[in-house]
């Protein structure tokens, strides 16, 4: 299915903005991508997109199901492709990254632990703070070189 038409199957007009800016996601190796990180890659494309639109377009991704947004302690947004499975992050506090995981025996918990207190979990969102272990750490070397979305900028 082309980017058009995951855009008009989600109730969404396939403009070139929206396209350029779903591509990026898919093509990104980086999944965790705030507005600036967006809006920065397309203009290294030569895309001339604004701020504004990139923000609203986000947006409208994010309520038509495209995206999903997290936080992850910080005052800006980062957004990721909605795949349709759930996973939980784990967050570097050094350098930012970002590593998606899944642990049966975590989601068995969770669903104890809301039982246990009289509720039925329906959704939750889990991110743990931690830091890298890894020496070097190629995030760290990557994030300080200023390298924010690599695999971006090829042709469609």
């Amino acid at each position: 299915m082309t980017n058009a038409e995951k855009l008009k199957s989600n109730g969404l007009k396939a403009t070139l903005p929206r396209i350029k800016i779903l591509a990026l996601f898919e093509k990104s190796e980086q999944r965790h991508l705030s507005a600036d990180d967006i809006h920065k890659a397309l203009i290294a494309e030569g895309n001339d997109v604004g701020q504004a639109t990139v923000y609203r377009v986000l947006l409208q991704f994010e309520q038509a199901g495209l995206l999903q947004r997290s936080h992850f302690e910080s005052e800006k947004s980062v957004f990721e492709l909605n795949e349709g499975t759930h996973h939980d992050h784990l967050v570097c506090m050094d350098c930012g990254h970002v590593e998606e995981f899944f642990d049966a025996a975590i989601e068995e918990r969770q669903h104890l632990v809301a039982q246990r207190h009289g509720f039925k979990l329906q959704d939750h969102a889990l991110s743990l703070y931690a830091q890298c272990t890894r020496s070097p750490c190629e995030h760290r070397e990557r994030r300080a070189a200023g390298g924010l979305i690599r695999g971006a900028d090829s042709d469609d």
